[in-house]
């Protein structure tokens, strides 16, 4: 055999490149829920989330997060991934630890019962969270081994301000400070899983519900867009991803 046939039976033989290929999965914050443009109603998928911005750049996206998502509910959306998927990001567990019934609960009642129903979140996110997250990133890491796996967390609720109506200072206290929490055991389940964590919480220091410039919905109609991030929000999350190298 010459050099050149020998050289085209090595170029036969070798697999073909495998073209980028993106999978966003997530909860509501990564479907979009609250920032408009809704292509898919049922799942609050808005053509404004992070996900789909970033999209733009890959020949291959698809877009399976859905608002509503825990870490147990991932099964139809892990279908997406495949062993050529290059490129997966996920922003899950708010929905674990009861981020609907928890708003409500602070919204319809006094401090106390509100502090309280935050303490049963917080013992969740310290106690039960992190083995179902680290299951749902293995999950991930097993059925698409070539992706790089981007977590993005959650931003804290409130930005501090005085004569805030949305909620008293107590209240936002506490929901603050249990999304820190959550961001923080986020963090160390995606460093167990080798996965690279993006931090949103400073990129949303100034923007939070009350700030001058929100970008993050107070109460309003639907509720399900109620405390999820505008189209400035998801922008920011967009920022925040590419900044990160992802």
């Amino acid at each position: 055999m010459g050099l050149l046939a020998g050289v085209l039976a090595v170029a036969l033989l070798a697999p073909a490149p495998i073209a980028p290929e993106y999978v966003a999965l997530g909860d509501s914050y990564a479907s979009g829920a609250g920032a408009g443009s809704y292509v898919d109603g049922s799942c609050r998928r808005s053509s404004n989330a992070y996900p789909a911005l970033h999209g733009r750049e890959f020949p291959s996206f698809k877009f399976v997060a859905c608002s509503g998502a825990t870490t147990k509910s991932l099964k139809s959306q892990f279908r997406a991934l495949t062993p050529n998927t290059t490129f997966v990001t996920i922003t899950i567990g708010g929905n674990d630890l009861g981020f609907v019934d928890v708003l409500t609960t602070c919204t319809l009642n006094g401090d106390r019962t509100c502090t309280k129903r935050v303490a049963t979140a917080v013992d969740f996110i310290h106690g039960q969270l992190p083995a179902l997250l680290d299951t749902a990133y293995a999950t991930i890491k097993e059925a698409a081994p070539r992706a790089r796996l981007v977590v993005a967390g959650y931003p804290r609720l409130f930005t501090p301000a005085d004569g805030c109506p949305t909620m008293s200072r107590v209240k936002r206290a506490a929901l603050n400070d249990a999304a820190d929490q959550l961001s923080d055991e986020i963090a160390k389940a995606a460093e167990r899983a080798g996965a690279r964590y993006v931090d949103v919480r400073e990129a949303f220091a100034d923007h939070g519900v009350c700030a001058a410039e929100p970008w993050i919905n107070a109460l309003v109609s639907p509720t399900s867009d109620s405390y999820h991030p505008t189209k400035a929000g998801q922008a920011a999350y967009f920022r925040a991803l590419t900044s990160a190298g992802s």
